[in-house]
């Protein structure tokens, strides 16, 4: 389970919360980015958060579970590569859109992965792989927990988070304007689990290079890191 929002409302502001069970991660914070990585098979995985160019990368997954998610060949890409690519500044958004257009980006085998990414204008990519993607310019908003934004509701699963998909949307449009960093936070603590249990919950302001985090939903101990932003040429997705 996870929550990822991302504000246009006077500034942009981009929420998220990683919601994990029984799997090991640490923050890692540096002059490039800000990262949530996770323990895999004995290395650590930079698979979500910010970086210096103003971009924010997540990774909920997608239930129900799509066999069109799966790799179909051995040129493909896969987005857990595509994530640490781009957070680490290795490849651009408009990169990973090509790989979309060339039907090369995929999940891995036995789960759906789906992704919100945006960049520091605003700008929002959001992919299901074998089911297609969305690129929309500075939306007011835009919400994706764990279910297919091409299906919608249509399909029922327990760990679909349609009632914090609509807790989000609600108080998004609540807030309009009004909307800061304390609020986004509101926002995030109001579609915190517990039953799969939100580990990290963060904000980031990419017009100011600003992080904020608390871990394990103690939101009066909040973390924050300032990334120096970096000129982002030929970046735009």
């Amino acid at each position: 389970m996870c929550t990822s929002i991302v504000s246009n409302r006077g500034k942009t502001l981009i929420g998220w919360n990683l919601d994990i069970l029984e799997m090991e991660y640490r923050i890692t914070a540096t002059e490039d980015r800000v990262s949530i990585d996770i323990h895999d098979n004995g290395q650590w995985l930079p698979l979500f958060g910010a970086n210096s160019r103003g971009e924010f990368i997540t990774m909920p997954t997608c239930w129900p579970y799509d066999s069109r998610s799966e790799p179909t060949g051995p040129d493909c890409r896969t987005i857990p590569q595509a994530n640490i690519d781009l957070l680490l500044g290795k490849t651009t958004l408009r990169e990973v859109r090509r790989y979309l257009g060339e039907g090369r980006l995929y999940s891995l085998p036995g789960v759906t992965y789906q992704a919100q990414h945006s960049d520091r204008e605003g700008n929002v990519l959001q992919i299901v792989p074998g089911q297609g993607y969305t690129y929309q310019e500075r939306p007011a908003f835009s919400v994706l927990t764990n279910f297919s934004p091409f299906k919608g509701n249509r399909e029922q699963h327990p760990w679909m988070g349609w009632d914090r998909y609509q807790t989000a949307v609600r108080l998004l449009e609540a807030a309009g304007d009004r909307l800061d960093v304390p609020g986004c936070f509101e926002i995030l603590q109001a579609t915190a689990q517990t039953a799969c249990p939100t580990v990290v919950s963060m904000v980031f302001d990419p017009g100011e290079g600003a992080v904020y985090w608390c871990e394990n939903r103690q939101w009066d101990r909040v973390t924050q890191h300032r990334l120096p932003l970096a000129p982002q040429p030929g970046n735009t997705v």
